[in-house]
């Protein structure tokens, strides 16, 4: 993993800004590195298209570097928020957590009658921020368990939840506890409807998204393409795909549970994707 010098955030890859991008931004006084993050990347060409105009590139200099000081500050809140969680200091942890919350809305531009989604964080540069969106959530769903004035917060949270988890290699981990949670919940009918709506939302490449844990890696992206492009076109692939979602849930849970098998499964299908592709 790297450290994407403008934006801080680790990534697997840095990418190169061209030389007349470059010149544009410096001539814009966005001074910026040679290599960045592919977020930042698409930030920086953003600048430099709106660049005409003094004022209105001003002022979405301004809001960009805004959001960016805004991203950078999410990491001490999650940290204070945890730190407060192993003190039993609920109410302050929650506080803390929903400010983590509201900031990626503003980085994010979230309409105030809409929520956080994952495909917000569709960017390779900021997937692995799903997990931690997902402990968040996880971590306010027990919170306001603390209180019954808090049922609505509770419910709200139970459903972002399920919509995050799905997309994190802790998703068994989580429904494992969620199961455990419920038996001592004050609200377990939240707990429950969690439970539900993960798994009925849980991802169907369920051995490819096992072992790359993420349905939003490349492999599984090529894998889903393959079947619905190739595969469901024939009675021999739609059988195929009839049988594998029948048995591979019980593999997938399975690798979950013994995870240093997960390199050699995946070195399997990668072999698998080279042939298809």
């Amino acid at each position: 993993m790297i450290n994407c010098p403008r934006c801080g955030l680790q990534v697997m890859d840095l990418h190169s800004v061209d030389g007349p991008l470059l010149q544009k931004l410096n001539e814009l006084g966005e001074n910026t590195s040679t290599q960045v993050c592919m977020s930042c990347l698409t930030d920086l060409r953003k600048v430099a298209a709106t660049s005409s105009g003094g004022v209105l590139l001003a002022q979405e200099k301004a809001k960009e570097q805004h959001r960016l000081q805004l991203w950078k500050s999410r990491v001490s809140l999650v940290k204070n928020g945890r730190s407060l969680m192993n003190q039993k200091m609920y109410s302050e942890a929650a506080v803390s957590y929903e400010k983590y919350l509201k900031i990626l809305e503003i980085v994010f531009a979230v309409e105030k009658t809409q929520s956080l989604t994952p495909e917000h964080f569709k960017d390779s540069a900021r997937t692995e921020e799903l997990t931690v969106v997902t402990s968040v959530y996880w971590d306010l769903l027990r919170i306001y368990d603390t209180s019954g004035k808090y049922g609505e917060r509770q419910a709200r949270a139970g459903k972002q939840l399920a919509q995050f988890v799905r997309f994190t290699p802790i998703f068994p981990d989580i429904i494992k506890k969620a199961e455990q949670y419920t038996k001592q919940a004050k609200n377990p009918g939240v707990f429950k409807a969690f439970l539900k709506q993960a798994s009925n939302e849980r991802p169907r490449c369920f051995i490819a998204t096992s072992a790359f844990e993420t349905p939003l890696s490349f492999e599984v992206q090529i894998l889903r393409h393959y079947r619905d492009q190739k595969l469901k076109k024939f009675s021999a692939g739609r059988t195929f795909i009839f049988y594998y979602y029948k048995y591979s849930p019980s593999f997938a849970a399975f690798l979950d549970k013994n995870s240093y098998l997960k390199p050699a499964v995946r070195l399997c299908l990668k072999f698998l994707i080279k042939c298809v592709s």
